[in-house]
């Protein structure tokens, strides 16, 4: 009995060896192979221009007016069949997700936003030596913004440094927000002629020379500040981490400077203690300064 017993055991052992052995040349689905990744060079960040296309009238001029704006493409991966990355700009961060192709020894992309929000569309772009350069299409035309718009991208690293400042040579004006001043002016025969006159918000010199990444601010330093100058210094810290500004005069004043590279449209995780610090000062201080205005030849 003791035998049989014996014998059983040494053959259920064997079974089970087996079916082990048998196993291991099987990957489970958790192990199933990822798609290879190709061209990692071109991962990364890929920063230029929004140039809008604009029809014309009969008469051959512009229909309508519409601003440049920076663009951010992000790529993120690149497989064997498939592109995935994202497309920062004034504020919006879409994913995108596409193909490439290779002709005649250059590299294209086919890239397409996810097509739920008005302003999606596709990106048509192709690799050159240094650059890329093409087109986006809107999915849906409106009146709003033009249907097709060109890009031409530069690959550019992001860095925070948080002595970053603005051009000093720069005047910053917000071109946004006139109030409109009412002017009475006397003709040569004695009549009078009253009309209104846009005046605009301007920033000091002060707003060039502060810079609440690197010095503790206090209320004593910022009193004589206006307006405009508090609102430079805060938002200059949001650009140092490349946030995408989704309000116009901001774009205008940071998209003018080459450190500026908008990658993000949320950057709350990334800010110091002394910056958040001095953020707080700053947002309280604007809710009782002034601003000065004048008339700007635009």
């Amino acid at each position: 009995m003791k035998k049989l017993l014996f014998a059983i055991c040494i053959l259920s052992l064997l079974t089970s060896c087996k079916k082990d052995t048998e196993s291991l040349g099987k990957k489970p689905l958790a192990y199933a192979e990822v798609p290879k990744e190709s061209l990692k060079e071109l991962y990364g960040l890929w920063t230029g221009t929004l140039e809008p296309v604009l029809p014309e009238n009969e008469n051959g001029d512009m229909e309508m007016e519409y601003d440049t704006r920076k663009i951010t493409i992000k790529i993120n991966r690149i497989s064997k069949d498939s592109v995935f990355g994202q497309s920062i700009v004034s504020g919006n961060q879409r994913p995108l997700k596409g193909v490439w192709t290779k002709t005649d020894g250059r590299i294209s992309f086919i890239l397409d936003e996810p097509g739920n929000n008005k302003y999606d569309g596709r990106f048509e772009l192709s690799v050159y030596d240094d650059n890329m350069q093409g087109n986006w299409v809107i999915y849906k035309p409106n009146k709003e913004i033009p249907s097709t718009k060109t890009l031409k991208l530069v690959q550019k690293q992001f860095v925070y440094n948080p002595n970053f400042m603005l051009d000093e040579e720069m005047e910053i004006v917000d071109w946004d927000t006139p109030i409109q001043e009412e002017v009475v002016d006397s003709t040569e025969d004695g009549k009078k002629t009253v009309y209104l006159k846009d005046i605009y918000r301007w920033a000091s010199e002060e707003a060039f020379k502060i810079n609440a990444s690197t010095d503790t601010l206090t209320e004593e330093s910022l009193k004589n500040l206006r307006k405009l100058d508090l609102e430079i210094v805060r938002n200059c810290i949001f650009a140092r981490h490349g946030y995408s500004f989704k309000k116009s005069s901001l774009r205008y004043f940071f998209e003018s400077s080459e450190w500026y590279v908008p990658v993000s449209n949320n950057v709350d995780n990334e800010l110091t203690q002394l910056e958040k610090q001095n953020i707080e000062l700053l947002k309280r201080l604007e809710e009782y300064a002034t601003d000065h205005y004048d008339t700007f030849g635009r």
